[in-house]
């Protein structure tokens, strides 16, 4: 079936920080959509009498790539904005409890199901996520991903020095990973990533052994976390005394690779960031939980000398948001906190096709070019009174930037997942 969307379009799909044309802007666009891809994008003047059969639908407002979180942890949904404690503290107290009722499919369920509902009604269609320990955590993630054509990437998370019933074993930890990629390879829009919680969670057993599943599986990617808060990197150094740096205590067991995505990244050496651009490894950049748990400010300055891949992500429930659009604007003031300079259209670019370059989908998702995947959101900038009032002589750059700093759920007006409608906000 073919059809296609007359609207205003705009995609990033390069970092501009390397290709400054890389805005894709259509005032008054034309999106042709067939089975679920995009076959054709331009203005609308220059396409309308080549598709004149095509059947034709208006969107009212700002059509942009649907939103690639690429760092969020579904299990934490129900201990978002849990007060008072910094990473390790706030890991003991509200997130280990909370994790360990995945051991239930049907809470896993019903989670994972209210989890995805949420992207969606956030503009966001495809993500990694972290899910548990727990095998069945990872099933139900990508039931409820498959019943809804998400992309989605996941893994069961290796963690053999966890809390009691909240940890593996090596043999254990390899087993299940290794049913689980078995069980789901090739199916839907998913991707599985081989997942240590983070360095500390693991002995170095499993830390090499997980280094052996990634070079034994070059269809998935690493996903784990780095440098995220001063006491964990303390920690890390008190553990890893070999280790030149936290990174290094990664690299050791064959972790850092192109197919790595490290969360956060906040407190790195050059001479990480070096490795990091050597290997091809990249960051999900993940301002709201930087700021709610106290960690520090990503250093955009750093990563763009180095010229490191970036994404960005929501990392709820340490973030605050669902929001894509919420989070870039965090993601400037970040940058702001350290007199860098984050634009409206870079920002975008990082919720979009940098995520995709990041979790490897680059060539499905992220820019809404002829041969990916349709899946797009369309954001309001009359969404409220005081986002139309202050975009309502704005030029794009304006608008775009009063988005993502105003805006949020409310935003986002439709999503679509490979061209079709799948939520929809009602009026008030």
């Amino acid at each position: 079936m073919i059809h296609a969307y007359r609207a205003e379009l705009l995609s990033v799909g390069q970092d501009p920080r390397d290709a400054p044309d890389a805005v894709r802007h259509e005032p008054d666009g034309l999106l042709v959509i067939e089975d679920g891809l995009v076959v054709a994008r331009g203005g609308y003047a220059e396409l309308a009498d080549k598709y004149a059969d095509v059947p034709v639908h208006s969107l009212d407002g700002l059509v942009v790539p649907g939103f690639i979180d690429a760092h969020v942890h579904y299990p934490q949904t129900d201990r978002i904005a849990s007060h008072g404690e910094q990473l390790l503290d706030w890991l003991d107290r509200h997130i280990f409890p909370a994790e360990k009722a995945f051991v239930d499919k049907a809470h896993a369920d019903a989670v994972a199901a209210f989890f995805l509902d949420e992207l969606l009604r956030n503009g966001t269609t495809s993500a990694l996520v972290y899910p548990t320990v727990h095998e069945q955590s990872v099933d139900a993630l990508f039931e409820a991903a498959l019943e809804r054509r998400m992309r989605i990437v996941s893994g069961k998370v290796l963690m053999d020095m966890g809390p009691e019933g909240l940890k593996d074993t090596v043999a254990s930890g390899r087993a299940e990973s290794e049913a689980l990629i078995r069980r789901w390879r090739g199916r839907g829009r998913l991707g599985y990533a081989i997942t240590p919680r983070f360095a500390l969670a693991s002995t170095d057993a499993q830390l090499a052994d997980a280094g052996a599943l990634l070079a034994e599986h070059p269809e998935v990617l690493m996903h784990t976390h780095l440098a995220e808060n001063v006491h964990e990197c303390a920690a890390v150094e008190a553990r890893f005394t070999e280790a030149v740096d936290y990174l290094d205590a990664y690299d050791r067991f064959g972790l850092v690779t192109d197919r790595s995505v490290f969360a956060h990244g906040i407190h790195l050496s050059d001479r990480a960031c070096a490795r990091l651009h050597e290997s091809g490894a990249g960051i999900a950049v993940c301002p709201s939980s930087n700021l709610f748990l106290g960690s520090g400010f990503f250093n955009f300055g750093q990563a763009d000398r180095h010229k490191l891949r970036l994404g960005l992500g929501t990392d709820v429930g340490a973030g605050t948001s669902f929001s894509m659009l919420h989070t870039s604007g965090l993601a400037y003031q970040a940058a702001l906190a350290r007199e860098d300079r984050l634009d409206p259209f870079r920002a975008l670019y990082l919720a979009t096709a940098g995520s995709a370059a990041l979790l490897h989908i680059g060539d499905k998702v992220g820019a809404l070019e002829p041969g990916q995947e349709a899946d797009f959101a369309v954001l309001d900038c009359a969404a409220t009174p005081l986002l139309a009032r202050r975009t309502r002589e704005a030029d794009l750059a304006e608008r775009l930037f009063a988005l993502q700093i105003l805006g949020d759920d409310r935003a986002v007006s439709r999503t679509y997942v490979l061209g079709e409608c799948v939520w929809q906000r009602t009026a008030p």
